[in-house]
């Protein structure tokens, strides 16, 4: 069966042509013993557990320490059965406001800037009812992945982090939007997802009892038992300092240098006034992995998608803070339980890389959380935090080998909101790959520009 393409005219008179990928061929060298992952959030410290759990010799390279990029603050849910992409049909009516209301949960700031138009085309193009479903039966199997790997990587490390199965509700606050997921239920019950019920709003207060004093603002909502909470920076901190502990190398505080490459391989790089030299490379650099990418010849579409929250203490009293985890479907605003604190995330801005805490933003979730849970949220002191997702214009993160990159560079990458829930199923496949498994996608649901070209009787 052929690849089909999906054509896009831009008003520059380019038609870009985007095709889907498909699975790449087991790895045909000799299986590598030395690794280097490039990247220490959640994403690459769970690929450094898998390789090293498996007998590789690893090397983690960052900029920066473990856990301080999107991992530090996100919206700690770990959302392994609801995951339907951003990219959906519905943003098309929605367009205006995103384009134009600042209080929209997702805006659109446009830059001067090739990548993101390049990506926001890409991302329109996924906005059809068939990339949808297809993207997330993709999320789905690899959530379920996921969910049993990082079950083993807690089990493994004990590491100390807050995690709870707390179970989660989605709540909607109009008819509309509440049939819209109950439609979403049911194709996720055919792909063969967890356990989810549609609950009547009085079944909701009954999961959790501190909705009450928002009740008014809602019709029902969306049970996810089977869904957990975990902070994913002290989870990085944890694995940081295990992965040590069993021998894993860590070059910290210097960004990735010259590159040294041989043929079509990827031989070493320079990293903290050294060079690091390895079988393998594994690119798991969230918002920076498309520049990487570029460095060595390869296009990855992935680009950032900035968020925020709020990390505040949980008064005393039982019963005024959820101990379930809540999602606020028209506000896009999700809460999670982390011991005695409430972290509450957020928002999506496609704004380039600025990592900048917008007052506007952190007062908009603040109003969120009041009005939520106005006995919980009501004042304290309040931790805001913005961050970079790397996301794909499907949602789908790429994972393994790319076409034009070198043939030994496994990209871990593009995991978006959801990089905290499929980070261990990612490792896992990563590790697979380089094991010669040829298991995981190269790039599934994603899309590689296979032509571009002025378009016949363009303007």
């Amino acid at each position: 069966m052929g690849r089909a393409a999906i054509c896009i005219s831009a008003p520059c008179g380019l038609t870009l042509e985007f095709s889907p990928m498909h699975n790449p061929p087991a790895l045909s060298l000799p299986t590598p013993r030395r690794v280097a992952v490039l990247g220490a959030g959640i994403v690459g410290l769970a690929t450094a557990w898998q390789l090293q759990r498996d007998g590789f010799e690893v090397t983690v390279i960052d900029r920066a320490q473990p856990g301080l990029g999107a991992s530090f603050g996100n919206g700690a849910q770990l959302s392994y059965a609801y995951v339907q992409p951003l990219a959906d049909p519905s943003i098309w009516a929605q367009l205006p406001k995103l384009l134009l209301s600042r209080e929209s949960p997702f805006s659109l700031r446009l830059r001067l800037d090739p990548q993101q138009w390049a990506w926001g085309l890409r991302f329109l193009a996924a906005c059809r009812a068939d990339v949808s479903a297809r993207s997330t039966a993709t999320l789905l199997a690899l959530a379920e992945e996921s969910r049993d790997a990082l079950q083993r990587l807690l089990a493994d490390t004990q590491a100390d982090c807050d995690f709870m199965p707390s179970g989660k509700l989605v709540m909607f606050g109009s008819e509309a939007g509440f049939a819209a997921a109950r439609r979403q239920l049911d194709l996720q019950r055919l792909l063969g997802g967890a356990e989810q019920n549609a609950l009547t709003l009085a079944e909701c207060l009954k999961v959790e009892p501190a909705l009450a004093g928002s009740a008014a603002r809602y019709v029902g909502g969306i049970h996810t038992p089977g869904e957990c909470a975990a902070d994913c920076a002290r989870l990085c901190a944890a694995l940081h300092g295990v992965l040590q502990a069993r021998g894993v190398r860590f070059v910290l505080g210097d960004a990735v240098g010259d590159l040294r490459r041989e043929g079509d391989r990827l031989v070493a790089l320079q990293a903290g006034g050294q060079w690091v030299e390895a079988d393998a490379f594994v690119a798991a650099l969230g918002t920076g992995v498309a520049g990487f990418a570029r460095r060595l010849g390869a296009a990855l579409p992935v680009y950032p998608l900035k968020g925020y929250s709020l990390t505040l203490g949980v008064p005393e009293e039982g019963g005024l803070a959820p101990t379930v985890s809540i999602t606020d479907a028209q506000r896009k605003v999700v809460f999670a339980r982390l011991g005695q604190r409430l972290r509450v995330a957020g928002l999506a801005e496609l704004a380039g890389y600025d990592t900048r805490i917008d007052p506007t933003r952190v007062a908009q979730l603040r109003r969120a959380a009041s009005e939520v849970f106005p006995l919980a949220c009501g004042g304290g002191d309040v931790q805001p935090w913005a961050g970079l997702r790397p996301a794909t214009p499907t949602g789908v993160p790429i994972l393994g080998h790319v076409r034009g990159a070198p043939a030994n560079l496994f990209f871990n990458a593009g995991h978006g909101a959801l990089g905290f829930t499929l980070a261990a199923g990612s490792a896992q496949r990563v590790s697979h790959l380089l094991q010669g498994a040829g298991v995981g996608p190269r790039r599934a649901g994603g899309f590689s520009r296979s032509a571009a070209r002025p378009a016949a009787g363009s303007a």
